[in-house]
């Protein structure tokens, strides 16, 4: 037990880091692993590995996974810009790289191979690029000469033409969607609200004109028999099978047929095999950190933690919200994971950095920083 008479660093860390949602996001990693158990197997030997190849890499994953948590929660606002920066500039390098280097994977160059290791450099520049973007807000409201929305415009249209050039739609729309809410938050003015709908809704035109599989996707999200559904066909079913306490744990059968069971469509798995109970308790969960860490940055006096934190907390929520409405056959498909579920290094590693700046930036002020300073004595006072 952590005495909070103790000023060891560790000490001053546990006493006024967000515990709560720590112990929720925990409990997110372990319902990651029981998930991974009841869903990569079957994938595994599809492909002709070991049965346990997925859930190994899984819990292997989640050794730097924790260190990236609970290392970057210990840094202070500026530490975060700095490495933020850092990060950017390399993960925006890296996103254009890939185009030119990376390996294709069903029509999109996603990923770069690395020392051996397949690596999704877009999953660490969103984070990165939230907390830039936050602190030009932050600048913004305290320095009105600085031109911050047309320095975050720069940035968004770089790493949004990046992105599409993959493709990759789905971490366009992410950050498109998030962007604009902190530019909400900063009280962008009407003329910029339809500026940015029209625009996205101009993209979205193009996309479907000129891109095969996005136009493919929405004509199958909006008329099923237009063409193959089979993915989506599946994720539902297995909640109709699961209905509301599951088959049993390793007793699903749905999960054999779906090729990405252990990432995209994990969330079908739970419905299958634990039911409905606990996809709600999952959602719940993902409720309970989001809407905590949103009431903590809205505490906040600094500009800058409190447009991170809620960029940060938008981030996840947004792409917890957009995987399961995949699964639940409310949107067309997105190859979006479930944060600290679905498998993937890239994305637990990346989720990880931006929840662990999170829980820095929503820390509490120590006791002490909030007491009102003695003030002087009029004789010390008069001898200065």
């Amino acid at each position: 037990m952590v005495s909070r008479t103790q000023r060891t660093p560790f000490a001053e860390w546990w006493w006024t880091v967000d515990r709560l949602t720590l112990f929720a996001i925990g409990a997110l990693m372990l319902a990651g692993v029981v998930l991974s158990l009841a869903a990569s197997p079957p994938v595994a030997s599809r492909l002709g590995l070991d049965p346990f190849y997925f859930v190994d890499r899984h819990i292997l994953f989640l050794i730097p996974t924790v260190i990236v948590l609970i290392g970057v929660s210990f840094l202070n606002p500026q530490q975060i810009r700095r490495v933020s920066l850092a990060i950017f500039i390399v993960s925006l390098i890296l996103v254009a790289l890939t185009p030119m280097f990376g390996a294709e994977i069903k029509g999109a160059k996603r990923w770069l191979i690395i020392f051996g290791v397949n690596i999704q450099p877009s999953e660490f520049l969103k984070p990165a690029f939230v907390i830039l973007v936050a602190w030009l807000f932050g600048e913004s409201s305290k320095r009105p000469d600085m031109p911050a929305n047309l320095i975050s415009l720069v940035l968004l249209l770089t790493v949004v033409t990046l992105l599409v050039i993959q493709p990759d739609f789905g971490q366009t729309m992410l950050v498109v969607m998030v962007w604009s809410a902190l530019f909400f938050m900063a009280g962008m003015r009407v003329i910029w609200v339809f500026g940015i709908a029209g625009i996205a809704a101009a993209g979205l035109t193009v996309a479907y004109y000129t891109v095969p599989h996005v136009a493919a996707r929405i004509q199958k999200f909006m008329n099923p028999t237009s063409g193959d559904t089979y993915n989506i066909d599946i994720a539902t079913e297995s909640f109709m099978r699961g209905g509301w306490f599951g088959t049993g744990p390793g007793e699903g059968t749905i999960k054999r047929l779906l090729p990405e069971s252990h990432t995209d469509f994990v969330f079908a798995v739970a419905g299958e095999e634990f039911g409905v109970a606990l996809c709600l308790a999952l959602a719940a969960l993902f409720c309970f950190i989001v809407v905590r860490s949103l009431l903590r940055a809205m505490r906040n006096d600094d500009a800058f933690t409190r447009f991170a934190a809620a960029g940060l907390t938008m981030l996840f929520a947004t792409q917890s919200a957009i995987n399961m409405a995949v699964n639940l056959r409310l949107i067309p498909a997105k190859g979006m994971t479930l944060p600290f579920i679905s498998y993937g290094g890239s994305s637990m590693i990346s989720l990880a950095y931006a929840m662990g700046m999170l829980l820095a930036l929503t820390r509490e002020q120590p006791r002490a920083a909030m007491l009102p300073q003695p003030m002087l004595e009029p004789e010390a006072a008069g001898s200065h």
